[in-house]
């Protein structure tokens, strides 16, 4: 076997694509041959203040110009590859099927499922979180998951093949201060992944769990510096990781390289687990 990632041939549907992890995972399958569905809540054409209800994150990256679903997918076509955005709300099943289906029509049947949507904006201590928010984050980190995964499937099945990479945390792994509905999530998505790793092995579908650490996206540049700078310093390598890191990661996963791989938690973290001193 080559030592290359090949997806060619291969549709991809990520979800939360419009910036940070999801869109360097859409542009990595991407370089690597597959097509590619960009799914998100925030797509460009269709901004309006009605998307602020999502909470302050998605308020801010439309104020600030942070949404690039319509644009990522331009940067794929200018590839070669087809693609195709989608304004999706992975906790509206019936939105989630429709997304689905129009990728199943405009680029094909979806081999490489993503599940990247997710929010991380409820940071209270346990006394003092939201039930409602509690819901909202139940719904669409651990629900949307499911969602997007029976979705996709019978797609897989009917052809023998497929590739499922579900984004937990380390808040799921060893738990988050001031982050109980968040990492209550992401630590239902692991057993998420080795349930339908079990499921899926008699029908050629792998899942497995990505595990990042500290990661340098947008919404790690919004936040506190000195918080960041001590939250940095608690990883072994002493910085923060790229979006690339974990796309890199995503990119073996779902390729061939992978295919005796299945049911795992890979931390791509900086050894942020380890006992750092």
């Amino acid at each position: 076997m080559a030592l290359e990632i090949d997806l060619s041939g291969r549709v991809a549907f990520v979800t939360g694509g419009s910036r940070g992890l999801g869109r360097a995972d859409a542009l990595t399958l991407a370089r690597a041959g597959a097509d590619v569905a960009v799914a998100d809540l925030l797509v460009e054409s269709q901004l309006s203040e009605e998307t602020d209800r999502y909470g302050p994150l998605a308020t801010a990256a439309r104020t600030q110009g942070m949404v690039h679903t319509e644009e990522t997918v331009d940067e794929i076509r200018a590839m070669g590859r087809r693609a195709l955005a989608v304004r999706c709300d992975v906790t509206e099943r019936a939105e989630v099927d429709a997304a689905f289906a129009r990728a199943a029509e405009e680029l094909g049947p979806v081999d490489i499922l993503v599940n990247n949507a997710g929010m991380l904006d409820h940071a209270r201590q346990f006394h003092e979180q939201s039930p409602e928010l509690w819901e909202r984050d139940l719904r669409v980190n651990l629900t949307g998951a499911f969602n997007c995964a029976q979705a996709a499937w019978p797609q897989m099945k009917e052809r023998g093949w497929g590739r499922i990479v579900n984004m937990s945390s380390v808040a799921g792994t060893l738990g988050g201060f001031g982050q109980a509905s968040y990492s209550t999530t992401k630590s239902g998505l692991v057993g998420l992944t080795k349930t339908l790793a079990l499921e899926g092995g008699r029908h050629g579908i792998t899942c497995n769990a990505i595990v990042p650490g500290v990661i340098g996206t947008e919404a790690f540049q919004m936040a506190n510096p000195a918080m960041n700078e001590r939250i940095v310093n608690r990883t072994v390598l002493r910085r923060a990781g790229d979006p690339q890191d974990i796309a890199n990661a995503i990119a073996f996963l779902c390729s061939d390289l992978a295919s005796y791989i299945t049911g795992i938690e890979l931390n791509v973290s900086g050894g942020v687990e380890l006992f750092v001193f």
